[in-house]
């Protein structure tokens, strides 16, 4: 509909004031839509800054704990676990994966145990664990997608059986989301929601999350054969597509800024609880611009996450999420 000319209407009336302004505001940031990516380690007491994150450190789960209670108490609904390996724990057949006994296991169990309200969301892939760096098992520097779909599903099983709520598949591999939810069917976990990285871009906005696991030094080659090349649309909706058909719950979008158009098409198109990640790449360079005075790191970071709402997104994977929370009730 086109308005009405002027001066019969005048869109600086409905601006006049902040009561009108909000008034007729389109969209809401609130705090549950914010799921918090934590990095945990292991030891006692542990809190290692992340350099190329600024404001993430990762934790030992006994200082992740105290984390997490404080982020339930500000109201955010949900905490995503990336686990820093022990280098020694890193193999190419990522065994220590599925070890019910690994760090995101104990992690998990901890987390129920002292929270049972807020929501654990885990990640799948073996990055973390292998000691090529590839979200999948590689062999004569090819990465194999059957072999590391087995591997995927006995890590997420191990998730679940540790009290996991969302499971989070990451590696972008052909087929995991179907396998993943029959096995989880056959296993007693029907309750466990799957949201899928279902359009995983590859992507130079990883670099400090990368840091972060510990998994930079020890890539070969690059991500490319798996995650979705950056120039493609109809290829993103159509792994979309894939996932849902697959048994996915939910969906998301990775990286999140530069790619505000993928998410808006996904939640036209298929009208199902939509995601993004606001990755480590994106959170790095509104923190540096603000940390070094160029832009008003408060107003950017909420005008950043308005927009994944904005674009059609139920919610958001932000390192920003506690200092979401507290400015969004402050």
């Amino acid at each position: 509909m086109t308005p009405a000319p002027f001066p019969a209407a005048r869109m600086r009336r409905l601006r006049r004031t902040r009561a009108l302004r909000e008034m007729v505001q389109e969209n809401g940031l609130c705090v549950r839509d914010l799921i918090w990516p934590v990095f945990i380690c292991e030891g006692h007491k542990v809190q290692q800054p992340v350099a190329s994150l600024p404001g993430v450190s990762r934790l030992s789960i006994d200082e992740m704990l105290r984390a997490a209670a404080d982020a339930h108490a500000l109201g955010i609904p949900a905490i995503c676990l990336f686990p820093y390996t022990d280098p020694a724990q890193r193999t190419e057949d990522c065994a220590e994966a599925w070890n019910p006994e690994n760090l995101t296991n104990r992690a998990i169990r901890a987390l129920k145990a002292d929270l049972p309200d807020l929501m654990v969301m885990t990640d799948i892939a073996l990055d973390p664990y292998n000691a090529n760096g590839h979200d999948g098992l590689v062999r004569d520097g090819v990465i194999l997608n059957d072999e590391t779909v087995e591997a995927l599903v006995r890590q997420g099983l191990a998730q679940a059986e540790a009290g996991a709520d969302i499971l989070g598949p990451s590696d972008m591999m052909d087929g995991r989301i179907g396998a993943l939810r029959l096995a989880l069917e056959s296993e007693g976990h029907s309750d466990v929601a799957i949201l899928s990285y279902a359009a995983k871009f590859a992507s130079g906005f990883y670099g400090p999350f990368r840091d972060a696991v510990g998994a930079a030094g020890r890539l070969v080659g690059d991500k490319a054969t798996y995650q979705i090349n950056p120039a493609n649309t109809q290829e993103a909706l159509a792994c979309v597509a894939r996932d849902l058909a697959e048994g996915a719950d939910m969906v998301m979008v990775k990286p999140g800024m530069p790619y505000l158009d993928i998410c808006r098409a996904v939640k036209d198109r298929f009208q199902r609880p939509t995601f993004a990640y606001q990755v480590s790449g994106e959170y790095a360079m509104l923190m540096a611009a603000a940390e070094n005075g160029w832009l008003d790191g408060e107003k950017v970071m909420l005008e950043s996450l308005m927009a994944f709402k904005r674009a059609g997104c139920d919610g958001v994977l932000s390192y920003f999420a506690p200092r979401v929370a507290r400015a969004l009730q402050g």
